[in-house]
């Protein structure tokens, strides 16, 4: 288990202050430096471990929309749970929460996919301040899907049509822009992202800015059949737009790059991401960033078999204290799985009972070769 040691709390407490700690990046939710993420117990928003049951485990999760996930993830385990307690740890985005997870600070943690393979083969931050050993795959929490909007009166009609725009990818520092430039920067579609005037701002600028006309395209991101997020459901309202019709050269651009996966959304999209107005398509194509329940390797297997049997058979109870949860079941908790990336072995072993576990291409991580797994 990692260590919990007042002394490496209190390490730790102070190189979040200090900005030390995944310093390089901490993408995802935005989080206020200042706030101690590990309470004054050092165990989290929610106090003690349970001492009734046989295991506990401390889960780090951004702020915002994954906190809310990761809070309605720790009421399924309170309820349906007798062997298991989580206690939520507020950590400074997916970076962030790989690097402190790297350094023992809890036993999970939020992670997108694409900071995991980032990590697996030390790309941009973790080129320069590597991990390690990886956080390993448990489950799937929630996709968020990642489409293009344009302001009705630019004339951009398809995504050719954003070389020389202004866009905007989402704020500096967020998942969701990351993995967009990725994407975007795959060919064949790199020399439409080289003519782009990328637009830097914070989310809570951008619909303003919209609406001053100061911005051409935007990115929208939603988890389907919940809604689109805080900011984009802002500029919804203040602003008319329109999808960038998605063409050959961005399908192949999304389904090249191994950080996300492609989805097409054909059935009424603009009911599934719950728009305001019409957005004059009737199919969308997304790159979809998955936000996982990654494990430290050394969190006992039993702990993490339970966490997986709980997502995948009381779902419902953690919809309905969030309904950004999205997996039903056990092959639901696998989607959007990265090959040949170790998977935690609790979390193996349970897909492996429930009859959805993919032998030719995932891994079942072994501890013996924790720091062996990096391209």
């Amino acid at each position: 288990m990692p260590d919990r040691s007042s002394n490496r709390r209190n390490f730790l407490k102070a190189a979040v202050v200090t900005g030390t700690v995944g310093v390089a990046g901490c993408i995802g939710d935005d989080v206020d430096p200042d706030e101690d993420p590990l309470g004054d117990d050092g165990n989290g928003a929610n106090g003690e471990p349970d001492e009734d049951r046989d295991y506990h485990i401390d889960v780090g999760t951004s702020s915002g929309g994954t906190m809310d996930v990761g809070l309605a993830v720790e009421q399924g385990v309170t309820q349906e749970s007798d062997t298991l307690s989580y206690s939520t740890v507020e950590s400074p985005g997916y970076v962030g929460s790989t690097y402190r997870m790297a350094e023992d600070a809890f036993d999970a943690g939020f992670v997108d996919g694409n900071t995991m393979n980032k990590a697996r083969q030390r790309l941009d931050m973790f080129e320069e301040d590597p991990v390690d050993r990886l956080p390993w795959q448990g489950m799937l929490a929630f996709p968020y899907s990642i489409y293009m909007m344009a302001r009705d009166g630019t004339n951009i009609e398809t995504f050719d049509d954003l070389a020389g725009a202004s866009v905007y990818p989402a704020e500096p520092g967020f998942s969701t822009r990351a993995t967009t430039l990725d994407v975007l920067s795959q060919d064949p579609t790199a020399d439409i992202y080289e003519e782009m005037d990328i637009v830097d701002m914070d989310v809570s600028d951008a619909p303003g800015a919209m609406e001053e006309e100061r911005i051409d395209a935007a990115i929208a991101y939603g988890t389907p059949g919940v809604g689109n997020t805080g900011w984009v459901v802002e500029y919804d309202a203040r602003v008319d737009v329109h999808y960038v019709e998605h063409t050959d050269a961005l399908i192949e651009s999304i389904e090249g790059f191994p950080g996300a996966g492609l989805s097409i959304y054909d059935d009424d999209p603009a009911e599934t991401f719950a728009w305001d107005q019409d957005i004059g398509t009737d199919e969308i194509a997304a790159w979809d960033l998955n936000v996982t329940i990654a494990l430290h390797p050394e969190t006992p297997d039993d702990a993490v078999y339970e966490l997986c049997r709980v997502g995948a058979e009381h779902g419902d109870t953690i919809r309905n204290a969030e309904e950004r949860f999205t997996p039903e079941d056990a092959e639901g908790l696998t989607q959007g799985a990265l090959d040949d990336y170790p998977f935690h072995p609790g979390a193996a072993e349970f897909y492996q009972d429930e009859g959805v576990w993919d032998d030719d291409n995932w891994v079942v991580g072994d501890r013996d070769q924790v720091g062996e797994y990096f391209d």
